[in-house]
């Protein structure tokens, strides 16, 4: 079965967010940091995977990150803290 992932990068604490869905999260999170991928994460340097969440269901991903991005950013920085209070680039443990 595969996974699929909707995670939350930030330019630095507090800083720009961005907020994505893909089936491959090691891929990804390497494409953003490497500059591979053109747009708004190349644009505002937003390389740090601060959170994410995981599922089997791609349909269930993907209304997952339309609602996190619908929410205001105090809901997404209170979502953020409560799972990575230390606001760790979790890349490093992937």
């Amino acid at each position: 079965m595969r996974n699929y992932y909707v995670y939350i990068l930030a330019s630095q604490r507090n800083g720009t967010l961005y907020i994505g869905v893909t089936n491959d999260l090691i891929r990804r999170v390497y494409e953003h940091k490497n500059g591979l991928v053109e747009g708004f994460t190349k644009k505002y340097n937003v390389k740090n995977l601060i959170y994410y969440e995981a599922t089997t269901d791609v349909n269930g991903a993907l209304q997952r990150e339309k609602q996190l991005k619908k929410w205001n950013r105090k809901w997404k920085l209170d979502l953020i803290e409560s799972e990575n209070p230390n606001w760790k680039d979790l890349s490093e443990d992937l």
